[in-house]
């Protein structure tokens, strides 16, 4: 029992995370066309980060417009959800997080670490778009300062890592 208390204490990592609590506003670019010199689809929305569970997670709640094709296969604007948990698990001694959103009926699971020397979160995952056809996926976090992140998220295709989605958030109300 004494160890289980011990593992629930919060930490530097957690606080790390309670720090991009607020309010926040993206720009996304992908990179989904097959056709390298395509330039990307953008789209703009909104995210809220709050602390959790005493400060042990924080839950981020997303919200945009993208394009998207439709059923007739033509592009067209779709409201975009998403909802993420993230938090530092102190058994596994790792960044753990989780997403889920209105464009999938799966859960990523993702975990990673954090390099205070370039206030980075790296984390690692694999999603499944489609049955069998499981990807690799790498996701990078820079905490630029405390009103702009940079999330670059890079996706293994064919033995090739390749960069598929950038979202830049900058706190509500900072330019």
């Amino acid at each position: 029992m004494k160890q289980m208390v011990e593992m629930s204490k919060l930490n530097e990592n957690h606080k790390l995370l309670a720090g991009m609590d607020g309010n926040w506003n993206y720009a996304i670019k992908m990179w989904m066309n097959p056709d390298p010199n395509a330039p990307p689809q953008q789209s703009k929305g909104t995210a809220v980060r709050k602390s959790a569970m005493g400060g042990r997670y924080v839950i981020m709640d997303v919200t945009g417009k993208m394009q998207m094709p439709g059923e007739d296969g033509k592009m067209k604007e779709m409201q975009f959800k998403g909802m993420g948990v993230e938090g530092y698990d102190n058994a596994k001694q790792k960044f753990v997080a989780s997403w889920i959103d209105n464009m999938n009926t799966g859960i990523q699971f993702s975990d990673g670490t954090y390099d205070p020397a370039t206030k980075t979160l790296t984390y690692t995952s694999e999603i499944e778009m489609m049955p069998g056809m499981k990807t690799p996926v790498r996701e990078v976090l820079k905490m630029t300062d405390k009103d702009h992140m940079l999330l670059e998220w890079y996706e293994n295709r064919g033995g090739q890592e390749k960069k598929t989605m950038e979202i830049a958030y900058t706190r509500a109300g900072k330019k």
